[in-house]
């Protein structure tokens, strides 16, 4: 009997995902204020169809381009994380690695280890965040 029930025990740890890191960013982020100030007026769907990139807990996230984010690990001494990735584009399948830095509260910025000359783009840049605005379901 103790046996099953560690056995269950066991199976429920193993079956719940890995939290993200303690205070990671909330809500969705576009590349400026008035991509913003578009995806409230518009739709964040309309936004991201234009051709423009959604940083969220989750990932980067745009037409036929994607970056999961697969493991987030916050800085001790800053309000920065060390994120890992897997991106995916139309053939192309790529690992990056990610800091993310929260530059004031409307404010993250992402540099990649990958160089934004690279045959495929960089994910770095700025992002603000984009209060009332919600992911696609």
């Amino acid at each position: 009997m103790a046996l099953r029930r560690t056995l269950c025990v066991s199976m429920l740890v193993a079956a719940t995902p890995v939290p993200a890191a303690d205070d990671f960013i909330e809500g969705v982020y576009l590349q400026s204020e008035e991509l913003c100030a578009q995806a409230k007026k518009d739709t964040l769907q309309t936004v991201i169809d234009a051709g423009n990139i959604v940083l969220s807990a989750d990932g980067l996230q745009g037409v036929e381009y994607n970056c999961e984010f697969l493991q987030i690990s916050k800085a001790q001494g800053a309000t920065s994380w060390a994120v890992t990735a897997i991106c995916q584009e139309p053939g192309y399948v790529f690992p990056d690695v990610l800091s993310v830095t929260q530059l004031s509260p409307k404010q993250i910025d992402l540099v990649s280890v990958r160089p934004a000359d690279s045959e495929q783009a960089g994910n770095g840049g700025s992002y603000y965040h984009c209060e009332g605005v919600a992911l696609p379901q």
